[in-house]
């Protein structure tokens, strides 16, 4: 009985305790700066505030840190100078840091062109802003830091909700001709999913909420820095819960606002987007069950090869996500990170992902809850479905890729989560 009740007590001792922390951290530019999406254009002012937002989950073994920054896109090179900093300052490994954007376009560009230097002609024309890439990098790094020097025992719980703020982008023409536009019988993601973070004494620490829909409600013309949508939206969140909003976004290649590319808020319908996604991660929120302390973390990584499309450039600083088959073939290395948080996976890709390709790893899944991060750890561009590439139109013709990248990314995400300990 001596032998049992010891080994009892030892056990005890060494479940450990669950903590988290939420830090967020203001990334608004002081100066004009060069935006990005859409056509070179230069800022002229301010509309709303941009923010990196970084929520820190540990288990006691596993440490992860996931990160929705109020940016469009920025180069992988990027990420990787990021986390080779916070590893030499604090020793975290890449795979534990998940850096996403919410993918306005109406943020400043961030660090050297890179890989939309190869995939989008003209955006490279002008100098990139050294000080402001160097302000967004250590601001982060700081943020990373503070969320770590601020771990307290917490509850997570995880759910979903669903909006129709999304509508898939695909317009097809009598003879078949693809643009971007607006196609309500195309496929389009609508679920959201839900990660609460809650103090021990069961107040909120933070809500991190991942929705497919591109960051354009407002157009080319607009020139003030801004959140767009996922901003808005995640403000509205943060007045009424009290607390910070991680906007991740999803698999939102094909997916756009279902107001999109207006000139400015009052004609996008901008704050209607409060009732249209905001009021829905609250209903969801509110729906979710009690937060628990149990909570176990595991962190994978799986690198997809896949051809590169022919004759396409490489960015030098990128070496490390390029290959060549045998026979000399080019491929493209895309990293793929996985975080499974008990009975949920979370994966992540620096690609614009088509919605079909996200839903079917959900569907093929064998755990509860399976969600996309998209844009996340850089940007390699559009990852279209093998039917788009047939069709043609804007992301299969500025593509990285080949017809055969569905089958190579699907294939490869769901063989890693099918073999995930759970």
């Amino acid at each position: 009985m001596r032998f049992v009740l010891g080994l009892l007590v030892t056990m005890v001792a060494a479940r450990a305790e669950f903590r988290a922390a939420v830090v967020k951290a203001d990334i608004t530019p002081q100066s004009s700066q060069w935006l990005m999406g859409y056509g070179p254009r230069q800022s002229t002012g301010v509309h709303d505030r941009i923010f990196h937002k970084v929520a820190a989950l540990d288990d006691g073994g596993t440490q992860a840190f996931i990160i929705a920054s109020d940016l469009c896109v920025f180069s992988p090179s990027v990420y990787d100078e990021v986390t080779a900093e916070l590893k030499k300052q604090i020793g975290l490994e890449p795979r534990q840091v998940w850096w996403t954007v919410t993918h306005t376009h109406s943020a400043p560009e961030v660090g050297s062109p890179g890989m939309y230097d190869v995939l989008l002609k003209g955006r490279s024309e002008h100098a990139w802003d050294r000080d402001y890439t160097a302000f967004v990098k250590s601001t982060l790094v700081g943020a990373v830091k503070q969320a770590r020097a601020e771990l307290k025992p917490a509850r997570l719980v995880i759910g979903t909700g669903m909006a129709n703020a999304n509508i898939n982008r695909r317009a097809r023409d009598l003879d078949g001709t693809i643009s971007l536009g607006l196609n309500p019988d195309g496929p389009a993601d609508r679920q959201i999913g839900l990660i609460r973070l809650e103090r021990a004494d069961g107040s909120l620490m933070g809500l991190i909420a991942n929705y497919a829909m591109h960051g354009t409600v407002l157009g080319g013309q607009w020139v003030q820095i801004s959140g767009d949508g996922p901003g808005v939206v995640a403000a509205y969140v943060e007045e009424k819960l009290g607390a910070p909003m991680l906007y991740v976004n999803g698999a939102a290649g094909n997916l756009a606002p279902i107001y999109t590319v207006q000139p400015n808020p009052k004609a996008a319908h901008m704050g209607e987007f409060r009732v249209l996604l905001g009021n829905k991660i609250l209903d969801g929120n509110q729906r979710m069950g009690s937060a628990g302390a149990e909570v176990k973390l595991w962190l994978g990584e799986k690198w997809i090869e896949t051809p590169r499309k022919a004759g396409l450039g490489w960015p030098a600083e990128l070496g490390a996500y390029a290959a060549k088959t045998a026979g000399g073939a080019d491929l493209v290395r895309i990293p793929v990170r996985f975080l499974r948080i008990n009975d949920t996976v979370l994966w992540s890709g620096p690609v614009e992902l088509f919605c079909e390709i996200a839903i079917r790893v959900r569907n093929e899944s064998p755990f509860r809850n399976t969600f996309y991060f998209g844009y996340a750890n850089g940007w390699l561009g559009y990852l279209p479905t093998a039917a788009a590439f047939n069709e043609g139109g804007y992301e299969p013709r500025t593509s990285p890729f080949t017809g055969q990248v569905e089958k190579d990314f699907g294939d490869g995400v769901v063989s890693f989560i099918h073999g995930i300990p759970r």
